[in-house]
Order: structure tokens, then sequence, then C-alpha cells
């Protein structure tokens, strides 16, 4: 199935009952006027998404309708239900049980990557690590808004979640890895899915809590100019990958239990 959904920014209402949000449409344009309006993020005025019925109809889908090789659609349908492309959202319905919370916080995520390659002009250019870190915090966020989630709560469950990492356990994170698309994969698919995307989470959060979200913003928007992801690193947060890793492994090891 495809929907073609139309974003107006301009007339973008925030939902006010999280019960109308029950089509794919109502709920991009929902989540979209969070973004928008509350986050201040570059939705696209018209987005694309595409619904299919089964894991392997989505491998097919991803390769047809977005373009990616049939070695990564294989890889990426085999761990998840959402893809955030250019202007496009592309769904496994079947993984969604239902249109529930989830749901929505699986559109509000994926969605979060189709405005970070808006600000980026392109995809796979930012640390992967922030990215991931970031659509899990926009998506925590919608759902605080929607009053079906805190995102207190998630930090928790999130420090809850990582105790056990193995990258906190040797005290490295090797964001160097992290920050490729390819190598974040590999590292969430040797040491857990969630508990990878949790310590993502905790860093991005980390981050918009100390400079803020607009600096985030600013972060993806500055590889319209410049690819070296290093680089803009640096411009933008004042410090290098090592000094930020050291900073937050001492954060984590205060906050985690």
């Amino acid at each position: 199935m495809v929907v073609p959904v139309t974003i107006e920014p301009t007339s973008l209402a925030v939902p006010e009952d999280v019960r109308l949000l029950t089509t794919h449409a109502s709920a991009v344009r929902g989540i979209a006027a969070i973004l928008v309006r509350d986050l201040g993020l570059p939705v696209p005025e018209e987005v694309t998404v595409f619904v299919y019925g089964s894991r392997r109809v989505f491998e097919r889908g991803l390769v047809q309708d977005a373009n990616v090789s049939p070695a990564r659609a294989a890889e990426l349908s085999d761990f998840a239900i959402g893809v955030g492309k250019r202007r496009q959202l592309l769904l496994n319905d079947e993984g969604a049980e239902g249109h529930g919370r989830e749901w929505l916080r699986l559109i509000a995520h994926e969605l979060t990557h189709v405005c970070q390659i808006e600000l980026q002009q392109g995809e796979g250019r930012a640390d992967q690590w922030l990215a991931e870190g970031m659509a899990e915090w926009v998506a925590f966020t919608v759902l605080e808004r929607l009053g079906l989630d805190a995102l207190p709560k998630r930090r928790v469950v999130a420090r809850r979640g990582i105790r056990n990492h193995a990258a906190l356990a040797v005290a490295r994170l090797d964001l160097e890895t992290l920050g490729s698309p390819r190598g974040f994969t590999l590292r969430h698919r040797r040491e857990g899915s969630l508990p990878t995307y949790q310590l993502a989470f905790l860093m991005a959060d980390y981050l918009i809590q100390r400079d803020g979200l607009e600096r985030v913003v600013s972060y993806f928007r500055a590889f319209g100019q410049r690819q070296d992801r290093r680089e803009n690193f640096v411009r933008t947060f004042g410090q290098t990958h090592e000094e930020f890793e050291r900073e937050i492994l001492t954060h984590l090891k205060s906050v985690v239990p």
C-alpha cells in the first residue's frame, strides 16, 4: 500500500486526541505537527508512506521503492520494521502489533530520520549513534506530548537496560564504529539491539540536555556544507569524539544503577 501524505507546515495542528491517530496518514500528519511546531524539525512538505504486509514484501520494497541494495535490504528487514529514507517512510505493518503506542513511536522515530536527511541534504553522513539516539529521543518526546509516555521514565528504563552492556564493562564505547551505519548495525546485532539503542538514546539525551536540541540540529545541518563527521562534531560541540566519549562514560557511570 502506498500512502502519499501532503504536509503543509503552516496548517499543521498538534493532535488533541491520540485516539484519532489510527491511519498512517493521520499518524504521520499528527506526529509531523509535533516535530515542526514543538521541536522545530524540518519535515518535508510531501512524504510517501509505503506499507508492507510481511517481512519478505518489506525486503522487496526496500529494493524496489527505496533503491536499497539487495544485501542491505535483507539485513535491514531481518531486524527493522521501519526505515526512513529521503521523503519516504517504509513500514512493515506485520511487525507493528496494531496501531498503538509502539506503532506511533516507530513512525516518530523514522520520521525523525526523514528530517535528518533533509538537514544533511543526504543519507548516512552524520554519526549514526547520534542519528539513532536523537530519533529515539524525539520519538519518546512525541509519546510524552501525546500523553502515552514520559522521558524521565525512558531514561530510567534505558539506564537499567545498559548496565550490563559490553561497552560499559570495558569502559570503551568506540564511537568511531558506532558512527557509521554499517558499524552501528554490526554492534547492535552483536551486543543486542535494545541496549545499543538505549545507549544511543542516553548519549543523545545527554547532549540535548547539555547543549540544547537546536545545537544537535545544527550538527546535522552542518553536513550540507561539510562531509567530515569529526570536524562537524568539533565545530558544533566544541570537543572531539574522544573527549565526548570520556565525558559521557563518566556521566553514565554516575547514573547507571
